[in-house]
């Protein structure tokens, strides 16, 4: 049985379609599921500086939000025409 150290070996040596092709399965396969897991996501420095600048800007008032059912449609749109094509 593979480890989780190689399956991540294996899905780094793909292409980046191929690698992006398994991450939208990946994804697919979680679709429904409820994750369970009280550990928190691993962020690179680069995603912890852009959380920090969003916030700032929610902070000083310059950012608008989107409503979650605007988010939301938004994405079940996605979703729906992916699966068409």
């Amino acid at each position: 049985m593979s480890t989780y150290a190689d399956v991540l070996r294996m899905a780094l040596s793909l292409s980046p379609k191929e690698r992006r092709d398994l991450w939208h399965a990946v994804l697919e396969s979680l679709d429904g599921e409820e994750i369970t897991d009280d550990e928190p996501p691993i962020l690179s420095e680069a995603w912890k500086a852009e959380i920090a600048r969003r916030s700032a800007e929610i902070d000083a008032g310059t950012a608008k939000g989107i409503p979650w059912e605007e988010v939301r449609n938004r994405i079940l749109t996605r979703r729906r025409a992916s699966k068409e094509s």
